[in-house]
């Protein structure tokens, strides 16, 4: 099993996976007390965004043993309650375990992963189990997702 480090989250280092903005930290445009289109969600056709809960417990090890993508909507991700471990591989046909990215994201803060990119649910850093909120056109989990099982050998550990 390969181990890689979760790292802060930069701009520059999550770029090419997505973008992300602290909500408890609000900067750029305003209009006083309010900051605009902070990240943008294309959405086509006539289906509806939909906001969803998420509860994660935090396991005894940080170890990834799935990852899944969506062909055709991004994602987001807001931890609420606490600072979450994303891990990210970039966008390809088949699974790339050896490009796998690990980024602390601090609560409060969403980060958008584009479409096709390699994840899976994110996993608390310092509490028992996170409350996030999930952003995802209505019914994504049951009509573009695609997960992947690791075997053993491309199974990694996180360390923090």
């Amino acid at each position: 099993m390969r181990k890689i480090k979760a790292k802060k989250i930069t701009l520059e280092s999550f770029k090419e996976f997505g973008e992300f903005y602290s909500y408890l930290r609000p900067t750029g445009n305003n209009f006083g007390i309010f900051y605009p289109d902070t990240i943008k969600y294309p959405v086509s056709g006539n289906i509806p965004v939909a906001f969803s809960a998420m509860v994660n417990e935090k396991p005894e090890k940080y170890i990834v043993s799935a990852v899944e993508y969506h062909n055709y909507t991004c994602e987001i991700i807001l931890p609420l309650d606490d600072d979450i471990i994303v891990h990210v591989a970039p966008c390809a046909k088949n699974i790339v375990p050896e490009k796998t990215e690990a980024f602390i994201v601090p609560k409060g803060t969403a980060v958008k992963i584009n479409t096709g990119v390699w994840h899976k649910a994110p996993m608390p850093v310092h509490n028992d189990r996170v409350h996030m909120l999930i952003v995802l056109p209505e019914r994504t989990y049951m009509n573009d997702i695609n997960v992947v099982e690791y075997k053993e050998e491309d199974k990694i550990e996180i360390t923090i």
